[in-house]
């Protein structure tokens, strides 16, 4: 992004003549004042008051229904400083002003005065409702009982407004109760108090609770307008809930001809749904019906075309609105450049904004904080910050959470945490550096904060940091907010504590689709995927639809336990629901779950049905060959794919480099290496570096894998001084292998694999006194080898054979049928070395249990005789377990497969896909 400075806005302009003289005499900040005893003129003709106060009821009425809050306090002062009262008629208007102000002060003034005002004012129904109703709106529910208290005889608007105060602040089940006692007063509900209660649940989340209280409505009897349909469609978009908003809306369509708000409402979930075609029928439907392009359609049109990315026809719609253009406009439309990338553009749009008349508001500024944010430019973004100071604004949450999530973006994740620790410390003397900020009124976290900090603790791996977030947000009432408990399920997911995020996903009230990804996500991470299976098929019991991402989600899991029976219902699913093709990211994930269930095929067919095709599409076919050792096939479609002028990125690389490690062509994969940069302008990652070590250790080449290790640009990681470690053990060099082991019991002091490696290495060796220290520093570190386990998945249901666990009820037949093996190797010159597979789990935790065979034989005997057999297992496939499967594969004319965490195996005829190297 260009470094372009935002130009220094003009100053606040004076206020216009739009009022009379008298208008602009008093601020409404010393309004109170005037209002509680304004001195009269005591020579007044008394026949001129009476038009006096016409003529400000005029003027305030204007201002009301411009909106023009401030404007119309301000006459209001000015007409009790001229000696005039407002009658019943014009109070309501007046109390609206002042909530419409966010003045509670002047509120409190302007309702004494009506209490003063007699029998005529203080008991009149309408004064008393908009008294209600003023402190509803300024969220003081207290005030607002005590004021419905007050009323002789509640009427349906009186409790409409009431029950509105409790729904507005959160107070759902009160706000239920309220609604219950009107009814049992005799009160009987109009559609403007359901249209109230529904609203408050679907503007709190509850849309569920929200889409039951709207079918009640209409069992009731009363029927539904337009602005009740409307307020639920804007509940669920307040909550993000895109899906059930937009069905909601189609719903309504059968019925109801949309009008201008319904428009605008719908319209930002097209945005948050990618859904442009369905953005721009909207469109067409405003143009067709003759419905005014207002500055509220215009805003939200152009949001939509801005988010994606049509950028021409965002600013077609901001030259066609009708009438004068407001600040939201203005700012849609800056955004739409900031989207496009043309900061230039964005500022010219800031300077005819005001050439227009139109004064920047809090909005602008934070637009462009977190522009300046995400492209690191801290200066900048600060010096706005201070800039808005300069002309009466000040910045809010959303300017503070602007700069913690464009620094994280950009990468900038010390700053990121800086800015949240001094949100919190405001009122110290440690941020007395932030000069901008009103130490008076400090900035509180609000969700959004709390969500971007957890992302940001998430990718940094900081999980002790992300406990203390999740305190902060329990003491702060936050983690009632369902994305920042779907990111706590993230983060103590991808911390492998599964217990927290399972306990926090068991206390959100209300799950969406959200909320099940990130525990589904964070089973498949964990390793277990079987997990992740169970709870899509319970979500789609809760009557949640899954989206892409979940489906995506459970396709990978199918992959991972080779769960043919469910992936082929996934695909299924995917057919029924993305008739017109598959999504690039199902796409890979379908290729990705046929190739580990052994049905190259399949995942072949799936690629060929694909559209235009992504590279992540592309990488996963080669994925797919590469998993069935076919280095051949993996370079013809890396051919392809340069044909078909589609440019390749890091992963496709890592892709070819593992096949010719897997060919043993270390020449080519010095082409592909050096092509990377010098053809296709990607520079090599550490992963790359890695793939090229691992293919000189297993060439022999172990010398040059350390010479390239000294002259890399990177720092060392686990994973490559893991590779280094197995690279020792193949050429038996304990020194370098001491030297890798120290490093990842530094990065990885939890990962019992490294400490299994080297104690291999020792044991390879005839080093049993250091083989036994490396078992007694697990001890010491309080380290457990995971015990081992294998899964047989039989259609859609999984059997698992833990290592030590006898209780399988066919256990008795599957020994039979492993000493009926067993027999007929021996028979053949082949003699098992353990007739009791994993029995006696106690005796080494470090070694084979067999597990698998035992999965094996189970699926002997349970499975038809031309069904493959597919296994899954949690650790690496034994020299013994290998040598067995061969020849049962040989033996029964079984195709069998096994995924051990490290490698495919695919028997058939008695060999295996990994040329015994594994």
């Amino acid at each position: 992004m260009a470094t372009t400075v935002l130009p220094s806005p003009s100053p606040p302009p004076t206020p216009r003549g739009v009022f009379s003289p008298r208008c602009s005499l008093q601020a409404p900040i010393h309004a109170h004042r005037v209002l509680d005893g304004a001195p009269q003129r005591r020579h007044a003709p008394a026949q001129r008051a009476r038009p006096a106060a016409a003529a400000y009821a005029k003027e305030i009425g204007a201002c009301v229904r411009a909106r023009r809050w401030c404007a119309a306090c301000e006459a209001f002062a000015a007409m009790r400083a001229a000696g005039a009262s407002p009658d019943r008629f014009l109070f309501p208007q007046v109390l609206r002003a002042c909530a419409g102000a966010g003045a509670p002060r002047l509120a409190a003034a302007a309702h004494a005065l009506a209490a003063k005002g007699g029998p005529a004012l203080a008991e009149d129904a309408v004064v008393g409702n908009a008294v209600i109703a003023m402190y509803a709106a300024l969220g003081d529910v207290g005030v607002v009982r005590a004021a419905f208290a007050s009323l002789p005889e509640p009427d349906v608007v009186a409790w409409t407004a009431l029950v509105g105060a409790y729904a507005n602040a959160g107070e759902l089940d009160e706000a239920f109760e309220l609604f219950e006692s009107m009814q049992a007063s005799g009160v009987q509900p109009d559609v403007i108090s359901w249209n109230t209660l529904v609203s408050g649940f679907a503007k709190n989340g509850d849309t569920g609770a929200a889409l039951d209280l709207f079918d009640e409505m209409r069992l009731r009897g009363v029927k539904p307008q337009i602005s009740s349909w409307n307020c639920i469609i804007s509940g669920c978009v307040q909550n993000a809930r895109y899906d059930e908003a937009l069905d909601v809306f189609l719903e309504m369509c059968e019925t109801e001809m949309p009008d201008a708000v319904t428009i605008a409402s719908i319209l930002p979930v097209c945005t948050g749904l990618m859904a442009l075609g369905i953005g721009k029928q909207l469109h067409s439907y405003v143009v067709r019906s003759g419905i005014q392009l207002n500055v509220y359609i215009g805003s939200s049109l152009i949001g939509m075309y801005s988010e994606c990315r049509e950028f021409a026809y965002a600013r077609s719609v901001f030259s066609a609105i009708d009438g004068e253009r407001n600040v939201t406009v203005w700012n849609e439309l800056i955004q739409s450049y900031m989207n496009d990338g043309r900061m230039d553009k964005a500022c010219e749009a800031f300077n005819l904004m005001q050439q227009d008349g139109v004064k920047p508001d809090t909005v602008t500024y934070n637009i462009f904080i977190a522009a300046y944010a995400r492209a690191g430019q801290k200066e900048l973004a600060n010096e706005l910050l201070s800039g808005m100071i300069n002309t009466s604004l000040k910045p809010n949450v959303i300017s503070v959470n602007a700069l913690i999530s464009g620094f994280y973006q950009f990468g900038l994740c010390a700053d990121a945490l800086e800015v949240f620790r001094y949100m919190q410390l405001l009122n110290t003397a440690d941020a007395k550096h932030w000069t901008f900020l009103d130490n008076s009124c400090p900035i509180q976290p609000n969700s959004t904060t709390i969500t971007s900090v957890l992302s940001l603790l998430t990718d940094l791996k900081l999980d002790r940091l992300g406990k203390q977030v999740h305190c902060y947000a329990l003491r702060s009432g936050l983690t009632s907010n369902i994305f920042v408990s779907s990111k706590l399920v993230d983060l103590y997911g991808k911390a492998g504590d599964m217990v927290s995020a399972a306990n926090v996903f068991q206390g959100i009230r209300n799950k969406n689709v959200v909320t099940w990804n990130s525990l589904l996500a964070a089973y498949k991470h964990n390793k277990k995927p079987e997990v992740a299976l169970k709870l899509f098929y319970e979500m789609r019991e809760s009557d949640l639809l899954p989206n892409l991402v979940t489906v995506q989600i459970a396709l990978l899991s199918s992959g991972m336990t080779m769960a043919l029976g469910y992936g082929r219902e996934l695909h299924g699913y995917i057919q029924k629901n993305w008739p017109d093709g598959y999504p690039d990211t199902l796409a890979s994930a379908l290729i990705d779950m046929y190739g580990k269930c052994g049905k190259i095929e399949d995942a072949r067919f799936v690629f060929e049905c694909s559209g235009e095709k992504d590279v992540a599409v592309w990488n996963a076919i080669m994925s797919c060959y590469l998993l069935h050792r076919m280095p051949r096939d993996v370079k013809e479609v890396f051919k392809t794919l340069e044909q078909s002028r589609i440019q390749p990125d890091p992963v496709t690389f890592i892709i070819l480099l593992s096949a010719c490690k897997q060919e043993g062509s270390m020449e080519e994969a010095r082409d592909y290496f050096y092509s990377m940069e010098n053809l296709y302008g990607i520079k090599p990652t550490l992963k790359h570096y890695t793939c090229m070590v691992d293919i000189m250790g297993t060439a022999g080449l172990f010398k040059e894998s350390l010479e390239l290790i000294q002259k890399m640009p990177h720092e060392l990681d686990a994973c490559l001084w893991s590779t280094v470690l197995k690279t020792c053990k193949l050429h038996s060099n304990l020194e370098v292998a001491a030297k890798a082991a120290k490093s990842l019991f530094e990065l990885e002091p939890n990962n019992t694999s490294n400490y299994m490696v080297l104690s291999n290495i020792y044991a390879n060796n005839g080093l049993w006194d250091s083989t036994e220290s490396v078992r007694d520093a697990m001890t010491e570190q309080g380290l457990h080898v995971e015990r081992q386990c294998s899964w047989l998945y039989l259609g859609t249901s999984v059997d698992s054979f833990e290592a030590g666990n006898l209780s399988h009820p066919a256990f008795e037949n599957i020994l039979s049928t492993w000493k009926d093996v067993a027999s007929r190797m021996e028979q053949s010159g082949y003699a098992p070395q353990d007739n009791e597979p994993y029995c006696n789990v106690e005796v080494d935790p470090l070694s084979c249990h067999h597990t698998e065979r035992i999965a094996v034989c189970y699926g002997l005997i349970s499975m038809c005789g031309h069904e493959p057999i597919r296994i899954l297992k949690n650790f690496r496939m034994c020299k013994e377990c290998h040598s067995s499967i061969k020849f049962i594969s040989r033996d029964k004319n079984r195709e069998i497969l096994i995924s051990d965490g490290c490698t495919y195996h695919h028997f058939n005829d008695g060999s295996c896909s990994c040329g015994d190297m594994w």
